[in-house]
C-alpha cells in the first residue's frame, strides 16, 4: 500500500490574502497532474472491474459449451456456482478470493513488507527490482492481451500452441507477453516515468480483475484493516524511525541490474551510466504547468477501493440477471434510489474521497493517507444504500447465492 503524496516547489503565501489563498488551492487542485491522477485512477478501477466480469463471462460460456445441459448454465451469475454458493476453480479461470482470514492479515503482511523494504532497501534492492521486472511483465501482458486478441482475429486462431515447459499459450497470450517483455527492457535500460506508470497501471488491472471479495464483510474488514495500516504508517511511523516510512519507501529509487552488470562483467561497459529505477509501485504524473512539480498515487490506493467496486458490479450483474430470468418474485418498489446502481454509487464516492484527499493535501501541505479519505466515501454510501434497497444482510454474508422464490403469491 502506499498514499498519495505530492512534490512540488514551495508555496508562499501572503498575510491577510485569503482569496489568494483559496486560488492557490483551487489552481494546485486543477493542475495538470491532478487532473490526470483522477482521470487515470478512475480509467483503471472501471476497466479492471468490467474486464473482470467478462473474464467470469468468458468462464461460463466454456462451461455451457462443455456442459450445456448442466443446471449451471442456468445459476451460474457473476463467476459463482449458485445452486450451492461455491465458487468455480481458482485454477480453471485464474481467480483468486480473498477470504476473512485472508482479509484480516493483509494489513499486517503489508506492514512487514514495508518494514523490510524500509530496513533492508539497500540490501535487497536487486531482489526488489528483478521481482518486480518480472510482476510487471506478466501484468502488462495482460494489459495488453485483448489488443493482442483484436489485432491477431482476422489472422490466427485461439488455437494453444505448445511452447515446451512453459505451457501452451495463443499467439495473442505470446505476442502480448513479447510486447510487455520489450517496454520491460526499455523501462530497465531509461527509467522513464512514462513507462514506470505504463506497468503500474498494468498491474492495478490485472490485481483488480483476477482478486476477487467475496462479500460485503470480507471487503468491510480488508479496506478498514488498511485505512488503519495507511493512517499508522502516513502519520505515526515518524514518531518510532525518525522519518515517514510510507513515503521514505515510495520515493526510494533501486539500483539498476543492467548496471550491476557492468560493474562486474566488461562487455556490459556501455551501460554504465544505467539509471536508478523508481519501482512502479505508484503512479506519477508530472505538471505540465509547473516544471519540478508532480502528483503520486500510491496503487493501493486504486486497487483496494477497486476491488471494491469490482464487487459491486458483479453484485450489480448479478441482481440485473436474477430479474431477467424471474428469479427474485415480486419486484421492489421503484424509488430514487433503486435507479442506481451500488457501481455507480461507489465510483462517485471514490471521485469525492480522492477530491477529498487533493484538498487535505493541499490545505495542509502534507503527505495525506488516501485510505482515510477514499474507504469512508466508498463504504458508507454503499452500506447506506444496501440498507435502503434491502440488499445489506445478503450482500453482507453470500451475495451470490441464489434463492429462488415462487412466482405465485400463497393464498
Amino acid at each position: 500500500m502506499a498514499n498519495q503524496v505530492e512534490a512540488k516547489p514551495e508555496i508562499l503565501i501572503q498575510d491577510g490574502s485569503s482569496d489568494q489563498s483559496a486560488y492557490i488551492v483551487a489552481y494546485s487542485v486543477f493542475d495538470s497532474s491532478r487532473v490526470s491522477t483522477f482521470v487515470i485512477s478512475i480509467l483503471l478501477i472501471v476497466y479492471g472491474s468490467f474486464r473482470s466480469l467478462n473474464i467470469e463471462q468468458e468462464h461460463r460460456d466454456k462451461q455451457k459449451q462443455k456442459e450445456p445441459s448442466s443446471e449451471c448454465s442456468a445459476s451460474f451469475v457473476s463467476g459463482v456456482q449458485a445452486s450451492n454458493g461455491s465458487a468455480p476453480s481458482e485454477t480453471e479461470n485464474g481467480m483468486q478470493t480473498i477470504d476473512a482470514c485472508q482479509a484480516l492479515l493483509m494489513p499486517v503482511g503489508a506492514s512487514l513488507s514495508l518494514l523490510v523494504m524500509f530496513l533492508f532497501f539497500d540490501s535487497l534492492q536487486m531482489v526488489f527490482a528483478v521481482c518486480t521486472a518480472v510482476l510487471a511483465t506478466v501484468a502488462f501482458a495482460f494489459l495488453l492481451l485483448p489488443m493482442c486478441q483484436h489485432v491477431l482475429r482476422p489472422c490466427a486462431t485461439n488455437n494453444k500452441v505448445s511452447l515446451g515447459c512453459c505451457g501452451r499459450f495463443t499467439p495473442a497470450e505470446v505476442l502480448s507477453f513479447f510486447l510487455s517483455f520489450l517496454i520491460v527492457c526499455v523501462w530497465i535500460l531509461t527509467g522513464h516515468w512514462l513507462l514506470m506508470d505504463a506497468l503500474g497501471m498494468g498491474l492495478c488491472v490485472a490485481f483488480i480483475a483476477l482478486v476477487r471479495l467475496p462479500s460485503l464483510k470480507v471487503s468491510t474488514l480488508l479496506l478498514i484493516g488498511l485505512l488503519v495500516y495507511d493512517v499508522f504508517w502516513v502519520f505515526f511511523s515518524s514518531y518510532i524511525f525518525s522519518t515517514n516510512v510510507m513515503v521514505k519507501v515510495a520515493t526510494r529509487p533501486a539500483e539498476n541490474p543492467i548496471g550491476l552488470l557492468a560493474k562486474r562483467f566488461p562487455m556490459f561497459s556501455f551501460t554504465n551510466e544505467a539509471p536508478k529505477l523508481s519501482l512502479p509501485g505508484k503512479l506519477v504524473f508530472p505538471s505540465m504547468q509547473n516544471s519540478g512539480h508532480f502528483s503520486m498515487l500510491g496503487m493501493g490506493d486504486i486497487v483496494m477501493p477497486g476491488l471494491l467496486l469490482c464487487f459491486v458490479l458483479r453484485y450489480d450483474a448479478y441482481k440485473k440477471a436474477q430479474f431477467a430470468n424471474g428469479d427474485v418474485g415480486l419486484l421492489p418498489p421503484v424509488t430514487y434510489y433503486q435507479k442506481i446502481t451500488y457501481f455507480h454509487c461507489c465510483l462517485i464516492g471514490y471521485f469525492v474521497g480522492l477530491l477529498t484527499a487533493t484538498l487535505s493535501s493541499e490545505l495542509f501541505q502534507a503527505t495525506q493517507p488516501a485510505l482515510l479519505y477514499l474507504v469512508p466515501f466508498t463504504l458508507l454510501p454503499l452500506l447506506i444504500m444496501a440498507y435502503l434497497k434491502g440488499d445489506l444482510r445478503r450482500m453482507w454474508h453470500e451475495p451470490f447465492l441464489a434463492i429462488t422464490q415462487s412466482k405465485h403469491l400463497d393464498v
